[in-house]
């Protein structure tokens, strides 16, 4: 018996023609989908290069202050003083001389208040930043996915329980008790713990009262993503193939909800480090001399009429990482659910 072979079509009457017509449909994976069109997105792409810019540089900080020849904190500048020797302030960008007195150059970003290097103070400041933004997305996301995933799961009491605790800290003046633990948690005296020990001032302290009090949105989100996907067919098969609450949650639900976790999460780094830039502002955040963008702008809100630089190089490191975090955001967003672009 002889077979006939038959070669496909390559379109038919009603498809388009031409030769740039493909024979074939290529089927993608959901990630392929996801970053091709997140790579459409120039602004999102340009956000995460600028990310990608400002933390390589927070990284090699101490790279950069061993090249220019000193840290953080050394002092250098020369200070002005009138003819009977009063100090009328820094010579902000006046030549680095070292102790043996060898002219060493100028700094690159001038030299602020006190005379240190202000390029390396703001590398250093990216530091801070995005540790203490970083830390406290942790602290929320965590808080967020755990309790909210147990109350769309469960529901019944469990919800009841954990919605009215969200609901109390929806009510509570979120600015003020942040304000009221890190002035009193800040102000004991060096070798003393806050609470018994329990809360340390430093970078620890504020990325937890920033994070702590933040969960119940992120919360709400998820709480409604399971509610919906507690009833699917999938979590049916799995609770009939006789898996655990605990696998389904982990196994099943948890891996669904994982694009709008990312989403928030990169949404939440950038309102973090403004949280902690302006405590560092009030005076309640990072304490000098640990350097800081809020703190830095700061003591530049006294010195930006003579010396503009020291108001505007820790301002446009904010305003451009916290730029580039919600161009990704966004990105990402549209990225995971086009009906959003």
């Amino acid at each position: 018996m002889s077979r006939v072979e038959v070669e496909p079509e390559a379109r038919t009457e009603a498809g388009p023609v031409g030769p740039d017509v493909p024979s074939e449909i290529v089927g993608r994976s959901p990630g392929q989908l996801f970053w091709l069109r997140f790579r459409r997105d120039r602004f999102a792409i340009a956000g995460l290069v600028i990310i990608a810019i400002i933390v390589a540089l927070a990284i090699t900080a101490p790279l950069f202050a061993r090249w220019v020849g000193h840290g953080p904190f050394d002092v250098y500048a020369f200070e002005l003083t009138n003819d009977i020797g009063v100090p009328l302030g820094p010579t902000l960008n006046a030549p680095i001389i070292d102790d043996a007195g060898i002219q060493q150059g100028k700094v690159l970003f001038g030299a602020d208040g006190t005379g240190r290097d202000l390029f390396v103070r703001v590398l250093y400041g990216a530091r801070t930043s995005l540790i203490v933004a970083l830390s406290a997305t942790a602290i929320e996301v965590f808080l967020g996915v755990v309790l909210g995933v147990l109350a769309g799961f469960y529901r019944g009491k469990v919800d009841t329980l954990i919605s009215r605790i969200g609901d109390v800290f929806f009510a509570l003046p979120t600015l003020l008790l942040i304000l009221g633990i890190t002035a009193a948690c800040g102000a004991q005296p060096k070798g003393q713990e806050c609470l018994g020990g329990l809360l340390k001032p430093g970078m620890g302290l504020i990325a937890f009262v920033i994070g702590f009090f933040a969960w119940p949105y992120l919360g709400r989100i998820i709480r409604g993503q399971v509610l919906s996907l507690r009833e699917k067919e999938f979590v049916e098969a799995a609770r009939a193939a006789g898996a655990s609450n605990f696998r389904i949650m982990t196994r099943e639900i948890l891996p669904n909800v994982v694009a709008p976790i990312i989403v928030f999460s990169t949404l939440l780094i950038p309102t973090n480090i403004l949280a902690e830039a302006g405590l560092s502002f009030l005076g309640l955040g990072i304490q000098p001399p640990t350097p800081s963008w809020g703190g830095q702008l700061e003591e530049a809100a006294t010195l930006y009429r003579v010396a503009w630089w020291t108001m505007v190089w820790p301002g446009v490191f904010l305003f451009a990482t916290t730029l580039a975090f919600n161009l990704v955001g966004d990105g990402l967003r549209d990225a995971f659910d086009p009906r959003t672009a």
